[in-house]
C-alpha cells in the first residue's frame, strides 16, 4: 500500500483533501473531476444505477448530466473545506483512468476525529472485491495519514453484500440503527440500518 506524502490530509488542513490520492492493493483514488466529461458520465451511471437506488435513496436525486456535474462541484466544495474527501476509485494498472466506483469519508468531525464512509461499485466492476480493497485503503489512510479515530459505516439492514465487505475490512457491526435511513424512492417512510465502525486502534484486517 502506498500513500503519497506530498498530499495526504489531516482533519485540519483543509485545503489538502481536494488533491489526495491513494494507490494500492491494484487501485488507485483520486478526487472526481467536476471538468471531466467521463467522470461526470461515470458518476451519473453510478447513481442512477437500478442496484444502488435499492439500497440508497440519495436525498438531492440526480437525473441527468448537468445534476451528476452539481454533485460533484459540492463534493469538492466540501473536500475544500475539509469536510469530507471524495475518491474516484481507479483501476491501477490504467492510471485510474478507468472508473470502477466511488468511496468517501463523509462528515468529518475533526474534534472528534470521527468520519462516514460509503461507497458503491460499477456494474462492470462488481465481483472483483472493489469496495473491499477500496474501503481498505481507505481506512488506512484515514487512521494513519488523516489522523481520524474512528470511522462509521452504516448500511440499509439487509444489504448483505455491503455488510460482508464492512466486517472483511474489520468495521465490527455495533447494532441496529431504526428507522435511520429512507426507503428507496421514497420521502415518507423509513427502513432500518446497521451500524458498523472501527477504531485506529482495532488490529487491522488483511485486505487483499
Amino acid at each position: 500500500m502506498l500513500f503519497n506524502e506530498s498530499v495526504v490530509a489531516h482533519p485540519h488542513d483543509s485545503a489538502s483533501l481536494s488533491t489526495v490520492r491513494l494507490e494500492g492493493h491494484g487501485l488507485l483514488l483520486r478526487p472526481w473531476d467536476p471538468g471531466s466529461g467521463a467522470d461526470v458520465a461515470a458518476w451519473l451511471r453510478g447513481v442512477t444505477d437500478p442496484e444502488f437506488l435499492h439500497w440508497n435513496t440519495p436525498l438531492v436525486p440526480v437525473t441527468d448530466t448537468a445534476g451528476a456535474r452539481d454533485s460533484l462541484r459540492a463534493r469538492a466544495a466540501r473536500a475544500e473545506e475539509g469536510s469530507a474527501a471524495s475518491f474516484l476509485i481507479g483501476d491501477a494498472e490504467s492510471g485510474g483512468g478507468t472508473a470502477l466506483g466511488h468511496i468517501g469519508v463523509n462528515d468529518i468531525h475533526r474534534l472528534l476525529g470521527v468520519a462516514r464512509v460509503g461507497y458503491w461499485v460499477l456494474p462492470e466492476a462488481r465481483g472483483r472485491k472493489v469496495a473491499t480493497r477500496a474501503l481498505g485503503l481507505v481506512a488506512g489512510w484515514a487512521f494513519r495519514e488523516a489522523g481520524l479515530h474512528r470511522l462509521e459505516l452504516a448500511h440499509v439492514a439487509g444489504h448483505e453484500a455491503s455488510c460482508r465487505v464492512a466486517e472483511h475490512c474489520g468495521f465490527r457491526r455495533e447494532g441496529t440503527l431504526r428507522g435511520a435511513l429512507l426507503e428507496a424512492g421514497r420521502r415518507d417512510a423509513f427502513r432500518d440500518a446497521h451500524l458498523h465502525a472501527r477504531l485506529a486502534t482495532d488490529p487491522e484486517p488483511k485486505v487483499s
